[in-house]
């Protein structure tokens, strides 16, 4: 355990000396919020709905930190670590190549978590944002799509051949999703073709299934997207373990 909170320590250093992930994974969320906040203010999220545009979006939102840790700093951090021969250092020392990893879905999770308070306490303090449905419940989907989208990320990042693939794997899995699953342009404003497209990208089910269970939506909303989830983050964990490449 001492091991792995000096190994946590360092590393999360490292990551905020290169503020990347603090731009986009805590300031772009927060961002993104207040930008929907001030634009729909407190607007129904359409004719005769009981909630806002904003309680609509909010469970999009946060997952902009998933997206950017999950899809982008995962798969490049574990592709440039195998790629320094770094993984293949640790396999010779007491410190096992999986702690590395472990440390490092850490420090992805805690920057999502982190960007889930921080937009949480400014939609409560500035638009009089509530969650209508269960927090409990809420809490649960948000990890289920966390680890979700971090199993997708360390597939790429465990199979990709080098650092250059694995970077234009990540591009197409992160920027796609970002902008058309309804995590920063909101999914309603689409035009219905590009909601038909969006349907196929998984986070749009993720998001599908954060909404459902922050606005207390029936369960008909969710069955489909928590089995979606569930079953890629089976499928991928399954495919980083089996294919993994150490060196």
């Amino acid at each position: 355990m001492k091991t792995f909170r000096t190994m946590l320590k360092t590393e999360l250093k490292l990551s905020l000396r290169g503020m990347d992930m603090f731009i986009f994974a805590i300031c772009m969320p927060a961002v993104v919020l207040v930008l929907l906040g001030l634009i729909y203010g407190s607007k129904p999220a359409f004719e005769g709905a009981g909630y806002s545009f904003l309680a609509q979006s909010f469970g999009a939102v946060s997952t902009i930190a998933i997206c950017a840790g999950g899809l982008m700093g995962l798969p490049l951090v574990v592709s440039d670590y195998r790629n320094r021969k770094i993984l293949k250092r640790f396999k010779v020392t007491p410190v096992s190549p999986m702690m590395i990893l472990l440390v490092q879905v850490t420090i992805y999770s805690l920057y999502s978590l982190v960007s889930l308070v921080i937009i949480t306490v400014i939609a409560i303090l500035f638009f009089d944002f509530a969650i209508t449905g269960s927090v409990l419940l809420f809490i649960a989907a948000f990890l289920l799509v966390m680890v979700s989208m971090f199993s997708i990320g360390m597939m790429v990042g465990g199979i990709a051949p080098n650092i250059k693939i694995a970077s234009i794997l990540a591009s197409i899995l992160y920027f796609p999703m970002l902008i058309f699953s309804g995590a920063t342009l909101p999914y309603e404003v689409m035009p219905k073709m590009l909601q038909n497209i969006a349907d196929f990208l998984p986070l749009t089910q993720g998001i599908k299934l954060l909404k459902a269970v922050s606005l207390g939506l029936t369960i008909d909303n969710i069955i489909f997207p928590l089995i979606l989830m569930a079953a890629i983050t089976c499928v991928c964990s399954a495919i980083s373990i089996k294919c993994f490449k150490w060196e």
